[in-house]
């Protein structure tokens, strides 16, 4: 299957193909979800998000490497090097792997480089920055480690409606799911110095740091915690609704992909909720049966997606328009996450 997605995209080069390879076991491996929802996608652009993914995972683990009993220093050092290797990548040089895929995907697609450079400002304050005072805060975080994440996605998704048009919905369907990785590891983000639910919120529930220490320790509930728990759904439900009329505005053969994201991402705030708000304690899981039927379902509307194409007599709309790898990129008029779902 990855020679078949190489080949659709015109990704011929052996080096290239290996890079492409290397990120697409990534995303099998640590986006089991996120990985599930690309196979809906037109095989010829599953290696660009393959890519998109590759690179985020690789930033994402350095500031995650904690639990490795890596110091603050060492992971600054590893995303200054990082960042030296994605500017090389995106001038034409560099040799890593992940990073040679990115910037391949850059300029078949066009992806601005500002959305990439905001990324990595975000991670970087992720080494310092363990809470936000207010929402304002947590949103302007928000816009470099999850927003931008949606708008590089967009060019490879493409569109029936002018991109500035769709941009701010996929924006804020990055977002989105970043709260929702944000609610539902609250406790695990906790155990990493962390709280990523603005203060504001829970302060106007009586909840502080210390007190979800305590719960997180003991093992205890508080009434609190789970009326705040509880704003914070609220809060995210706001944002996937802010997202939604962006799916219809997609490329009709890239919807049935993003669509299943959007549900199976959704889906973790109702087993939030379903499990009582228990996430300073516990992990909420979507049940496998669940994520099979919303899953089939995406399948099901790829089908007719593609009949309707074929009825019309033509292979379906067009994609985005790409750069043929050696020319720069058209940058994509410039607008404001990633995790798997377990």
């Amino acid at each position: 299957m990855t020679a078949r997605e190489l080949d659709a995209a015109g990704i011929t080069e052996p080096g290239l193909r290996a890079a492409y390879t290397r990120c697409r076991r990534l995303n099998a491996r640590h986006g089991r979800t996120y990985f599930l929802a690309t196979r809906l996608l037109p095989v010829e652009r599953r290696p660009a998000v393959h890519a998109l993914y590759g690179f985020a995972r690789w930033a994402d683990d350095i500031v995650d490497s904690t639990e490795a009993g890596v110091p603050p220093h060492r992971r600054a050092t590893a995303l200054v090097a990082l960042q030296e290797q994605l500017e090389r990548g995106l001038r034409g040089g560099g040799s890593d792997p992940v990073v040679v895929a990115l910037a391949d995907t850059a300029r078949r697609y066009g992806i601005p480089h500002q959305h990439f450079r905001d990324f990595m400002a975000a991670m970087r304050s992720d080494l310092t920055v363990t809470d936000y005072p207010a929402y304002d805060d947590l949103r302007a975080y928000m816009h470099g480690s999850a927003a931008v994440i949606g708008l590089q996605m967009l060019p490879v998704l493409g569109t029936v409606a002018p991109r500035e048009e769709a941009a701010p919905h996929a924006a804020a369907l990055g977002v989105a799911f970043q709260l929702t990785n944000f609610l539902r590891d609250v406790g695990e983000d906790l155990d990493r110095g962390r709280v990523y639910l603005p203060a504001d919120l829970l302060r106007a529930h009586g909840v502080d740091r210390d007190l979800l220490r305590w719960s997180r320790r003991t093992g205890l509930r508080d009434r609190r915690i789970t009326e705040a728990l509880r704003a914070a759904e609220a809060l995210t439900r706001g944002v996937y609704r802010e997202a939604a009329p962006g799916l219809a505005m997609l490329d009709p053969l890239a919807r049935p992909c993003i669509r299943t994201a959007f549900v199976l991402y959704g889906g973790i705030l109702d087993a939030i909720a379903d499990d009582g708000y228990a996430v300073v304690h516990r992990r909420a899981v979507v049940p496998r049966r669940r994520r099979a039927a919303v899953a089939l379902d995406g399948l099901a509307r790829l089908a007719a997606c593609r009949a309707t194409a074929r009825r019309k007599g033509r292979p379906g709309p067009p994609r985005s328009p790409a750069v043929p790898p050696g020319r720069p990129g058209t940058p994509a008029p410039r607008e404001r996450e990633h995790e798997e779902v377990a």
